[in-house]
């Protein structure tokens, strides 16, 4: 009979991202149940507050918790840990723990496996921890085959190369500046004068209208297919990736940036000035020297290759199997 896991999802999207990536790579080893989790304002509070309880969770709108329990739960983000104490509390002990990304101190010990981004190992003193670059994802080969199938006669009137371009924006505090935007801009036109073709470029919600204006500018009369914050169509960012000749990503965010490595396809990560955090800058070093990635500003960027597809997901899958 197959060992059961729960996995606990929430509100975050890229914690909801991760989680499924595993539940993918997972596929029918295990038998999987998803949890959804819908808080109530308590949830911010401190894990050592909520300790192993539901506090913090509307039960009425969340997922039912109760017996049988199962042999592993999978905890998606730092609020979901509490639930996963209380399961373990409610199976006696029983339920192994796996958490993604470090939740803190609170319970730590109750965890038989940490999955922790290397750009992150540096706070990681004590306890069960397994280092991955960059983070799980969904994007597997059959994703990216069946996305390429699904776009390319959409983007088929475009003249080739295809560079995908995926814009990010401000990151903790730290806004993603006029002059930063405008480099982008002039990076991606400074690739498509050397190489022609089209780009298919796509912004978030975290860009901001001045920035996103100011790249379309500069990009102004180059062939492309936009998918710009805010349009009522369908989001074609997986199309974007499977179909790229080329991407172009800033650095910004993990989970963007994984996703389009995930594909195989020649990434070329833009840092901006000034505008990373540290742990953003040691997670695109963490590309660059696992040969995932290279650098926009590289002189050699565009002859870069990737050694493989960026596949934590699987590798996470297979220490969850062993748990089992």
């Amino acid at each position: 009979m197959k060992k059961t896991m729960w996995i606990l999802l929430d509100n975050r999207a890229g914690s909801v991202s991760q989680a499924r990536g595993i539940e993918l790579a997972v596929g029918q080893r295990l038998d999987l149940t998803e949890k959804q989790l819908v808080y109530t304002r308590a949830a911010v509070l401190p894990n050592w507050i909520r300790g192993r309880s539901l506090l913090g969770v509307n039960k009425s709108r969340s997922s039912s918790l109760s017996a049988p329990w199962p042999q592993l739960v999978l905890s998606s983000s730092r609020r979901t840990l509490p639930v996963a104490r209380y399961i373990r509390k409610m199976s006696g002990g029983q339920t192994q723990i796996v958490q993604l990304m470090h939740p803190g101190r609170s319970g730590l010990k109750e965890v038989s496996l940490v999955v922790v981004p290397e750009h992150d190992a540096a706070k990681c003193k004590k306890g069960n921890f397994f280092f991955i670059t960059g983070c799980p994802h969904r994007v597997t080969a059959e994703a990216t085959a069946e996305a390429q199938a699904r776009w390319t006669p959409i983007f088929e009137t475009l003249p080739r190369p295809w560079v995908s371009v995926l814009v990010g924006g401000a990151i903790n505090g730290r806004p993603f500046s006029l002059d930063n935007a405008r480099a982008l801009g002039q990076a991606v036109k400074d690739v498509n004068r050397k190489l022609g073709g089209s780009i298919l470029i796509t912004t978030s919600r975290r860009t901001g209208a001045e920035a996103e204006n100011l790249i379309m500018s500069e990009i102004a009369g180059i062939p492309a297919y936009t998918y710009l914050w805010g349009e009522k169509k369908e989001n074609p960012i997986m199309g974007f990736m499977a179909c790229a000749d080329k991407i172009i990503a800033t650095g910004d965010s993990v989970s963007m940036v994984s996703e389009a490595c995930g594909t195989g396809r020649p990434v070329l990560v833009f840092s901006g000035h000034n505008w990373l955090t540290p742990k953003h800058r040691r997670f695109v070093e963490s590309l660059f020297q696992n040969g995932y990635a290279v650098s926009a500003d590289a002189p050699d960027a565009l002859e870069f290759m990737p050694v493989r597809r960026l596949n934590s997901s699987e590798a996470v899958a297979e220490k969850i199997l062993a748990l089992a």
